[in-house]
């Protein structure tokens, strides 16, 4: 399986984007997020996602993130995204000039979590692997590409069959920047089996 640019597809393309063999940017626009009820009660669905499909089992996937995030909830990462109810995500959330929100969000049946620490705000750029076990996922990050640490596991109810998975940008609130993914590899499954 190979991550190829001409099997991306949009949900929600922006005005602003460029996709080139290695290299995809976005330029988000202001109001998009992702987000579905739990504690703020508010629903959130139009964010851009550009994905892949797959019906293969067992693979990770790789993405390098850079961005120019300045504003509070400026955020861009790695995405399954398979209907409005359900999907997961992991990225950056800007917060402030001294700290930003390293974390995952994962969404079953329409109702979101969110796992965060706290990271310094000078960090501008990530690294991303989402491995798939069936159903089950691992999201890690990696600020050099070489040493993962794991962020989450996590089960998807509707996430046993075909997926599509790939990459994300948003502003929830008023502003605007741009988000660079380079680095995309698609590989066996990174994440062991538990013995």
């Amino acid at each position: 399986m190979v991550f190829e640019s001409n099997r991306l597809e949009w949900i929600r393309a922006p005005k602003q984007y460029s996709v080139e063999e290695g290299r995809i940017a976005i330029v988000t626009e202001p109001v998009t997020d992702l987000w579905q009820r739990t504690y703020y009660g508010f629903r959130n669905d139009n964010a851009p996602v550009l994905q892949m499909r797959t019906d293969e089992r067992y693979f990770s996937f790789t993405v390098k993130t850079d961005f120019a995030s300045k504003h509070r909830f400026d955020q861009c990462g790695i995405v399954m995204y398979l209907d409005s109810d359900n999907w997961l995500k992991a990225s950056i959330e800007y917060e402030n000039d001294v700290f930003q929100r390293l974390g995952s969000v994962v969404t079953n049946h329409g109702y979101s979590d969110w796992a965060t620490t706290d990271i310094d705000a000078s960090i501008k750029s990530m690294w991303y692997r989402l491995s798939r076990r069936e159903s089950d996922y691992c999201i890690e990050c990696s600020e050099d590409g070489v040493h993962f640490r794991q962020m989450r596991i996590c089960h998807m109810w509707e996430g046993a069959g075909e997926i599509q998975f790939g990459v994300y940008a948003c502003s929830p609130e008023e502003s605007s920047f741009e988000a660079v993914f380079t680095h995309m590899e698609l590989s066996e499954c990174r994440w062991e089996a538990h013995h």
